[in-house]
């Protein structure tokens, strides 16, 4: 199982103008190939009166699955470009639409590339890009003296809290990413004298 992958956490929007022709990129992150279909369709909706609307995906990150389209653009000239781009940004799980409105002047094959490169880029440029990791859970037990040295660590150590119960000891629920969790269990017991139980 791959250990961390970059994907867009918030689409975005990107807009360049080649020529009098207008190239608007919109972004977004999905969970399958329904989800990316059911994005280009949204976009083709809002866009109908665009002359192409081309878009390329990448969904799954062991052996991804990578589509594209021309929407009627020369072959090879809009999805391709678009695809590369989010291949070489190393981006999974995300869907990209470029919308084109065509401004009367034909671009010619290496000016259509490069325009749905670069808008693809803008898009991408314009949106939230995460690093996603693998995770592990662990639910750390200890009493009220120690609770300052834990919060100080992980504090320190930005590690996300998901819960905090104050019982008659007091319950961290952590998630740590998974190639960190012996070095972060190791950390938590010599700050606090092994007095803790970690779940």
């Amino acid at each position: 199982m791959i250990q961390a992958y970059k994907t867009i956490y918030e689409g975005g929007e990107g807009e360049i103008s080649e020529k009098k022709s207008r190239f608007i990129a919109h972004t977004a992150h999905v969970e399958n190939e329904e989800e990316a279909m059911a994005f280009i369709e949204k976009i083709k909706k809002s866009y109908w009166d665009a002359r192409h609307n081309c878009w390329a995906y990448s969904v799954g990150t062991k052996q991804p699955n990578l589509r594209c389209s021309d929407d009627g653009e020369p072959s090879g000239t809009a999805g391709k470009p678009m695809l590369e781009v989010i291949q070489g940004e190393q981006l999974f799980d995300t869907v990209i639409v470029v919308t084109r409105y065509f401004g009367g002047t034909l671009l010619g094959t290496g000016g259509l590339i490069r325009a749905y490169t670069k808008s693809t880029q803008e898009g991408i440029k314009n949106s939230q890009v995460i690093i996603k990791c693998l995770g592990q859970r662990i639910k750390i037990q200890c009493d009220y003296t120690t609770v300052g040295k834990i919060q100080y660590l992980i504090a320190s150590n930005e590690i996300p809290v998901l819960g905090t119960d104050y019982t008659d000891v007091v319950t961290f629920d952590l998630i740590v990413s998974s190639d960190l969790v012996t070095q972060t269990e190791k950390q938590l017991i010599e700050a606090t004298s092994a007095k803790i139980e970690i779940v």
